[in-house]
């Protein structure tokens, strides 16, 4: 008995050990797991302090070398900023010229794609091609407007009355789409006597409201001649431009009544040759406190033919008449062979203010000859007498005292009748 509970005490703490040590006793498999999730972490946590410790080398590194640099660290950082926006604005554009190519390239392939030839139908086609010479041909008979004149013949005074009343409809010659209208007034083949209305400013129905009268015509006369009125666009600085013109030959109406009638505008016939003259561009100006009146001549331009040559050899002579005799007399320099001369020379004349409602200037452009006479080329009369341009340009030039006024002028025949 002794020896059994002996064995039986020794044995017990011997088991109780052995299950207290469960741990050291486990499987070999469990131990190896716990080994290496040991081994990982230990390298993470190695690594991530080992980046750490990189960074901030590479920060101490980089503000080392922006301490060196000559401008302060502030500067540098602003610098940088700076050169990164530029960069994305660079790309930002880049990216937005792409997007736009592509959006033409889609939008040219779709007009492309719109119409389909094969689809169409020819006699369609045809009926619209016939469609657009119509238009077209309609649009090649431009409207030009209609004129609304009188005609009353005296047959006791023989003095023909011509009313220009208005006009209509009439096309825009400026650049705004307006014109300034006014209507010259003669009796064909001659041409000698005219009448100009007043230029009416930017407008295409202009209400003239004037009378002329031609006289002197006896009725055996009459009969042949055709009453013209030519509309032109007026221009300060050109040449004007004619509009159209309405021709009535006197022998189809009855002149033993008042005629009142709305005629067409027609395309004005081109003149002839022989009967241009040229134009010439001077300015006016006068002062009236000390009563001196300054013309200069500039050019002048596609001058008639005097020589034998085709040219001429032209210069301006300048007349200051007074109650019809002339009081003072320059001219310009010749122009050897040329039809389009330019001038700019200036003259002055002293004309007292209360004379300069009574005078005329008569400025002559003149074909020099060496041998013979110099032979008058055409005219242009200007005083508060003149009528047309040239009193329009005189009273522009009463009315605008100290300034320059400028105006290029129609030659007109030297044989008018008018004081040369």
């Amino acid at each position: 008995m002794p020896a059994l509970l002996r064995r039986i005490l020794l044995a017990a703490p011997t088991q109780s050990g052995g299950e207290d040590e469960d741990e050291p006793n486990a499987p070999p498999g469990h131990q190896i797991r716990d080994d290496k999730v040991a081994q990982v972490t230990g390298s993470t946590v190695e690594t991530t302090e080992a980046t750490k410790d990189a960074g901030d080398n590479l920060k101490e590194k980089m503000m080392e070398q922006l301490k060196k640099l000559p401008i302060p660290v502030w500067a540098s950082i602003t610098i940088a900023i700076v050169a990164i926006l530029l960069l994305l604005c660079i790309v930002y554009c880049c990216f937005k010229r792409i997007c736009a190519k592509k959006k033409k390239k889609d939008q040219k392939k779709g007009l492309k794609g719109a119409v389909d030839l094969k689809a169409l139908d020819t006699e369609e086609l045809a009926e619209n091609m016939e469609d657009n010479e119509d238009a077209e041909s309609k649009k090649s008979e431009v409207n030009l407007g209609k004129l609304q004149f009188t005609i009353d013949y005296d047959f006791q005074k023989q003095e023909l009355t011509i009313g220009v009343v208005q006009a209509t409809e009439l096309p825009g010659m400026d650049m705004s789409g307006t014109s300034d209208p006014y209507v010259k007034v003669y009796l064909m083949p001659e041409k000698k006597k005219k009448f100009e209305t007043k230029v009416h400013r930017k407008t295409l129905n202009p209400v003239f409201n004037e009378s002329f009268v031609f006289k002197g015509l006896p009725y055996s006369d009459i009969t042949s001649k055709t009453l013209t009125f030519s509309i032109y666009d007026f221009d300060r600085f050109s040449r004007h431009d004619q509009i159209g013109e309405v021709s009535i030959p006197l022998n189809s109406i009855d002149l033993g009544r008042t005629i009142d009638e709305w005629r067409d505008v027609t395309p004005p016939a081109g003149d002839k040759e022989g009967e241009k003259l040229g134009d010439v561009c001077f300015s006016l100006r006068y002062v009236p406190t000390a009563g001196k009146l300054t013309i200069v001549i500039l050019e002048a331009k596609n001058l008639k033919k005097m020589d034998v040559g085709g040219l001429s050899d032209p210069y301006v002579k300048l007349s200051l008449m007074l109650n019809g005799k002339r009081i003072k007399k320059k001219k310009t320099s010749i122009k050897k062979c040329t039809l389009n001369p330019y001038y700019n020379e200036s003259f002055t004349f002293e004309v007292p203010f209360e004379q300069i409602q009574k005078v005329q200037l008569v400025v002559c452009v003149v074909d020099y000859d060496r041998i013979g006479t110099s032979e008058p080329i055409g005219k242009a009369v200007l005083g508060c007498n003149a009528t047309g341009t040239e009193l329009r340009h005189w009273s522009d030039m009463l009315a605008s005292p100290r300034r320059p006024i400028a105006q290029w002028h129609v030659l007109k025949d030297p044989e008018d009748g008018k004081p040369s």
